[in-house]
């Protein structure tokens, strides 16, 4: 599924992982760039992402990005109907509900190789497909082809109690930047790895920001996902001169 609004001629952005946090706020971000903007989810249909159709002309696609042949699909048709990304953000948290905040001898080994299967694989087959893609085509001017992010977490640096399954899905999506970073950068692809130390609280309907766990913003205490997309363009247009790989984000409240 996907509609195809009135957008600018300019690159084409694809974010996968579909919510109104970081995705949405990249999507208009980079929609009032110029950018022709895609994004999947394996629910497209959301209310969020359904405004940003309306709003932005946001082109939604159904994507189940941890199977294959969903996430080579997902990059034919939007390569198809948009052109082929030069911006791919892979945005997925991947945690399991049930297995959220256990102790380790209570952790379901079946739930914690589903967050593993939803997070660092789905980071590799998002980011196999993208390199894929981007190597195809031809390079601009100064020898770039394309950025390719993944938002990651806390647990990609450290690994806190209660939480076995999700560091080893954020340490293994750390690894998986580092090698693709090391391997496609000499070749023209910009990969950069971007932990969010600390709760993102995002706009609600009446002005406020909100985080679903942590509760109300406070003096701008927690992240703003406006900001963070702010952020990742900023990261997408470096000289290759200066290309950030890590780019490790939180409030100035955050203890680290």
């Amino acid at each position: 599924m996907s509609g195809i609004g009135a957008q600018g001629d300019g690159e084409v952005a694809l974010i996968v992982g579909g919510g109104p946090g970081v995705s949405a706020s990249c999507a208009r971000h980079f929609s009032e760039a110029g950018m022709r903007v895609a994004i999947a989810a394996r629910t497209p249909d959301k209310p969020v992402l359904i405004a940003l159709e309306k709003e932005f002309g946001v082109a939604r696609f159904a994507c189940d990005a941890s199977d294959p042949e969903s996430v080579v699909r997902l990059f034919a048709d939007v390569e198809s109907q948009l052109g082929a990304p030069r911006l791919v953000v892979h945005n997925i948290d991947g945690r399991v509900k049930e297995i959220f905040r256990k102790e380790l001898i209570e952790a379901d080994s079946k739930l914690v190789l589903q967050t593993i299967h939803n997070s660092a694989y789905s980071a590799f087959l998002v980011g196999q497909q993208a390199a894929r893609t981007m190597l195809s085509q031809a390079a601009t001017t100064e020898e770039q082809r394309g950025t390719i992010l993944f938002t990651n977490a806390s647990a990609a640096i450290k690994g806190y109690p209660l939480s076995a399954a999700f560091a080893i899905a954020s340490h293994g999506k750390a690894g998986l930047a580092q090698s693709m970073a090391r391997e496609l950068g000499p070749q023209g692809i910009h990969v950069v790895h971007c932990p969010i130390d600390g709760a993102i609280a995002w706009t609600q309907e009446d002005g406020s920001r909100k985080h679903w766990l942590a509760g109300a913003d406070e003096g701008d205490n927690m992240l703003d996902p406006d900001r963070i997309a702010e952020t990742y363009l900023h990261l997408h247009n470096q000289h290759k001169s200066t290309w950030t790989f890590e780019a490790v984000m939180r409030p100035w409240k955050e203890r680290w």
